[in-house]
């Protein structure tokens, strides 16, 4: 096989995984509208909407799905470089902007943390305690995401897989452009603080 069909392949398989939405599973079966709170289908509004079982469980699909395309990629395709990251981008891309719900996906967060498990679990366990610091010390789930997507492309870069780090950026760049209202709403103090959403202060009714 071509490596021109191979990481075509590989990007289909991860797309196709990145479409499947937990979130828009449960909010059909609750009556929950997704348009509602921060309008993202992902585990951040699954929290605002439907409470934490939800959103742990969205949160675990969606890493998952990424976790899941990055090891079907490498045992299909083994000699392929980077055909793990590529299988990866693929998936968060999906999860953004699936097939069924044109432009109105989740936001890629939890997938590309998931992309960046499967490709590095060392790195991904450190950057989750850094992620998990700074939301808590911040309130805000957005910047833990910021801190995700920008760190792992540097360090790809550093660490001399500069291949690696550039295919990373195309989904990093997306969602950093996905979360600017969020960042909008940071600045200007409307943004829905992570300790509010556990609470369930905007839970829908």
């Amino acid at each position: 096989m071509s490596d021109y069909l191979v990481y075509s392949a590989a990007a289909l398989l991860g797309y196709l995984l990145g479409s499947s939405n937990m979130a828009v599973y449960l909010a059909a079966h609750k009556g929950v509208d997704l348009s509602r709170g921060s309008g993202n289908p992902g585990a951040s509004n699954a929290l605002i909407l439907m409470g934490w079982k939800a959103a742990v469980l969205v949160g675990l699909h969606d890493i998952g799905k990424a976790v899941l395309a990055v090891w079907l990629a490498g045992r299909l395709f083994p000699g392929a470089a980077c055909c793990g990251a590529v299988a990866g981008v693929a998936c968060v891309l999906g999860h953004m902007f699936p097939f069924y719900r044109p432009l109105r996906g989740g936001k890629g967060f939890a997938a590309y943390f998931g992309m960046t498990l499967a490709l590095n679990w060392r790195f991904a366990l450190i950057l989750a305690a850094a992620v998990l610091i700074v939301t808590l010390a911040t309130d805000y789930i957005v910047v833990g995401t910021m801190t995700t997507v920008i760190s792992f492309p540097l360090y790809c870069a550093v660490t001399g897989r500069l291949v690696t780090a550039a295919v990373l950026c195309a989904a990093s760049v997306i969602i950093i452009y996905r979360h600017r209202q969020n960042l909008a709403r940071i600045w200007n103090g409307t943004e829905i603080g992570f300790r509010s959403a556990n609470r369930g202060d905007h839970r829908q009714k």
